[in-house]
């Protein structure tokens, strides 16, 4: 799971990386690259420290009001959290909201076809599975945009310690001859500000900058507004003076 994410985001210098659910094992590749890395676990699943050592980068959090600022984080990784959740479309929305315009989530979902799913003594044997049209809808209508699908996990439900080792080897040859009965679904989506237009109405280029305004402020250090202000003054009907033009 760590390498097809590796493969997934296999550069995350300067940013800001959460995991929701239980996705703190599979956090470990970003700790060294990411600007900073955090993780919270809704109330009913509980919380568990982590990391081991050094200071806590997890927190409990309501699912439907997560303790972060609008468009402040770069990538979200959900894992255990859509399969368990209680109402996918307040939780979504929730994510959407803290997801940076140019932001990227992978939703780890089980395979409706897979094994894994099929098993109560699995940890994706809970809740929901999903079908790879399934996810992709439930994202779509939630306002995430689907870039691409990986299945993952091929290898049989054991803790055979010899089994476990051949691990590879049940990647390479599921990927190939039997990708439609992973155990899981990788999915990837970007946030979607095309669906902030009503129907039947064009996006405009001048749209879609003042949409992504908010995370360029906070990049180049800018105050809520102020780059806002100086772009597009002669809409709010001022005119900025020489010295505030580029």
């Amino acid at each position: 799971m760590r390498r097809r994410l590796k493969e997934l985001w296999p550069d995350v210098r300067g940013k800001s990386v959460l995991g929701l659910g239980y996705a703190t094992p599979y956090l470990r590749p970003f700790r060294g690259e990411a600007e900073r890395v955090i993780a919270l676990m809704c109330g009913a699943q509980g919380v568990t420290r982590w990391p081991r050592r050094g200071p806590a980068a997890v927190a409990l959090s309501e699912e439907t009001a997560l303790p972060l600022a609008d468009d402040s984080i770069d990538r979200i990784l959900l894992v255990h959290e859509l399969e368990l959740a209680t109402d996918l479309r307040p939780l979504l929305r929730e994510i959407w909201r803290v997801l940076a315009p140019e932001g990227r989530v992978i939703a780890v979902v089980p395979n409706r076809r897979g094994i894994w799913a099929r098993l109560d003594m699995t940890p994706f044997g809970a809740g929901r599975p999903f079908s790879l049209p399934q996810i992709e809808q439930t994202l779509r209508g939630a306002m995430f945009e689907p870039l691409r699908s990986h299945p993952a996990l091929y290898l049989p439900p054991t803790k055979r310690r010899f089994l476990i080792r051949t691990a590879p080897f049940w990647e390479k040859m599921g990927s190939r001859w039997w990708p439609s009965f992973s155990g899981l679904l990788l999915v990837e989506a970007t946030k979607s500000l095309y669906a902030l237009t009503p129907p039947g109405e064009r996006v405009t280029a001048r749209a879609k900058a003042k949409a992504m305004i908010p995370s360029l402020e906070r990049r180049v250090g800018l105050a809520p507004g102020e780059l806002e202000h100086g772009l597009f003054a002669e809409e709010i009907g001022e005119t900025p003076c020489a010295a505030d033009r580029p």
